[in-house]
């Protein structure tokens, strides 16, 4: 009878056992999906989630031989490799394109120990960036022949949207590729909080 009793609470320890065990399994593989159906039809997003349109597959940027920079000089093929770039693209730089050139230059100040990591270019068909060069005189400026830029400035098009035409600011890893755009509406502070955030996880640049 000892032997039974022993036997029988052995079963009933294994039935719980085996109960708990299916339980946490239900528990590990069923709520994150749960959660996950719950985060779409609700349409929540993380705090931490990107504030720009990503770029997805990462675009690469070829450079064309013919570009000339604003100091007369040919445009490297490796101008947006090695270092992360925010660039502008405009055809003549008004107003608007002055406020976002300024906006670029704080966003890059406040980079702090991570200035070196970035730069900052303009793309645009004005013939006359004197002005411009010199207010901002670590600003990347290709600008000539007028053709080829625009040509260049069609690879920063973004679904229905002209790159030229969009007053967004376009982000480049260290490895030459679009990989992200800021809406000409985006509070600064954000893209500033977002680039540091790539920047920081990144192995390259």
């Amino acid at each position: 009878m000892i032997n039974t009793a022993m036997e029988s609470t052995e079963y009933l320890n294994q039935q719980r056992r085996g109960r708990l065990t299916l339980l946490c399994m239900l528990i590990f593989f069923i709520i994150p999906i749960i959660a996950v159906i719950a985060m779409y039809k609700l349409d929540w997003r993380p705090k931490g989630e990107s504030v720009g349109e990503l770029v997805s597959p990462p675009r690469a940027l070829p450079i064309s031989q013919a570009l000339i920079n604003s100091n007369g000089t040919r445009v490297s093929n490796n101008l947006l490799k090695d270092k992360w770039s925010m660039v502008y693209v405009t055809t003549d730089c008004d107003l608007q394109c002055k406020n976002k050139l300024h906006q670029m230059r704080q966003l890059h100040v406040s980079l702090y120990k991570e200035i070196p990591r970035m730069q900052r270019v303009l793309i645009t068909t004005s013939p006359d960036v004197a002005d411009i060069a010199r207010n901002y005189p670590e600003l990347l400026i290709i600008n000539q022949p007028a053709e080829d830029v625009i040509a260049f400035s069609k690879q920063f098009n973004i679904a229905n949207e002209t790159a030229i035409n969009t007053n967004r600011i376009y982000l480049s890893d260290p490895l030459g590729q679009l990989i992200m755009s800021y809406h000409a509406s985006t509070s600064p502070a954000l893209v500033r909080k977002d680039i540091t955030r790539l920047m920081k996880y990144s192995w390259t640049g």
